[in-house]
């Protein structure tokens, strides 16, 4: 019997027992296994809907996390592949953001906190302890607005290039930003550019999107001529600007389901995801992707991975997710805000 098929048998065995959830840039041989598919804001929404007992996860790390702060009382969570990271993650440590926070709160006014979901628990408890809030990169431009709104200053963290694009969008103007210089533990930030600032940066990036440089769409356009570019906001401001379009996962694939018949579209964004569009449009329209960027922490995820989790589950041998109780309430208080203003 093949990986396939053992998977189907197990979560036959399993039946309600389990639901597995499912980020859009899994693989295929992955992504058809799950039970609920989606962006880091509609897996986020749908995991209160859940009534399973065991919520298996198949994405990166803070995806998981982000699930069992919302998970109800009794769930457990699991995530297929515990190593699967995210590296811009990795680029706003909790105590570095701690220190920062602190440091920026001692001249001007109020710093709202906003983080994007791609961060570990730790960083959002510090974002919900200073009263922040969550946002992904479907409600980015929302989540800003409402965190100026606040009033005083606003440090979006840890994606430049989301910030940026988003601040775009809001019609901020560039001086109104400043990146923050965090290095020497904080010991260099601007405090007086800082203190004038709107809008404050984090230095981080998602390496996938980094890669999609803004020559690459003027390479698809001498190739392809008449193609239209549409790209994750995740990507530099330069390319987005030298794109069509520009929108989360989710409006990525509806972008792609709403062109016209016959059109050739140009994705930037990570590859799994671009080669499931191109199957499935297969005969309608063509799909290519801007360049080869594979994030190498999804791709842990294999149905190797997902079958020895499942039965690891049914024996009752693989181990749930475990938030720390100090961090848990702050972190879940700023999913939670990102959720109902969002609502």
């Amino acid at each position: 019997m093949n990986l396939r098929d053992k998977i189907v048998r197990l979560k036959r065995e399993l039946g309600e027992q389990i639901c597995i959830l499912g980020h859009h840039y899994m693989a295929q041989d992955v992504i058809g296994h799950c039970d609920l598919t989606g962006d880091s804001l509609e897996l986020a929404r749908r995991v209160e809907e859940i009534r399973a007992p065991h919520i298996l996860f198949c994405g990166v790390y803070f995806m998981a996390e982000s699930a069992a702060l919302l998970a109800r009382p009794g769930q457990k969570v699991y995530i297929a592949a515990a190593e699967a990271d995210c590296v811009m993650s990795r680029m706003a440590p909790a105590p570095l953001l701690d220190r920062v926070l602190t440091r920026l709160g001692e001249v001007g006014d109020r710093v709202v906190p906003l983080a994007y979901v791609n961060t570990a628990l730790s960083v959002k408890a510090v974002v919900g302890r200073f009263g922040g809030a969550v946002c992904t990169s479907a409600n980015a431009k929302t989540m800003m607005r409402w965190a100026l709104d606040q009033g005083g200053r606003v440090l979006f963290l840890p994606d430049q290039y989301l910030a940026r694009n988003t601040a775009k969008l809001l019609g901020l103007a560039e001086t109104d930003w400043h990146k923050l210089d965090i290095g020497s533990q904080g010991r260099k930030i601007d405090l007086t550019a800082a203190q004038k600032a709107k809008l404050l940066l984090w230095p981080g990036c998602c390496a996938v999107h980094a890669r999609f440089l803004p020559r690459l769409a003027e390479a698809a356009r001498r190739a392809h001529p008449g193609c239209r570019i549409a790209v994750h906001p995740e990507c530099r401001p330069e390319t987005v600007n030298a794109s069509d379009a520009a929108g989360s996962t989710s409006f990525l694939i509806q972008y792609v389901a709403d062109s016209p018949v016959g059109s050739t579209l140009v994705i930037g964004t990570e590859i799994s995801l671009v080669e499931r569009l191109a199957r499935e449009q297969a005969g309608r329209c063509t799909v290519l992707p801007l360049a080869r960027s594979l994030c190498s922490h999804m791709a842990l995820t294999t149905q190797q991975r997902l079958l020895d989790c499942l039965q690891g589950i049914q024996t009752g041998t693989f181990r749930a997710l475990e938030t720390p109780a100090a961090e848990a309430a702050p972190a879940r208080a700023s999913l939670r805000r990102m959720l109902q203003v969002c609502a």
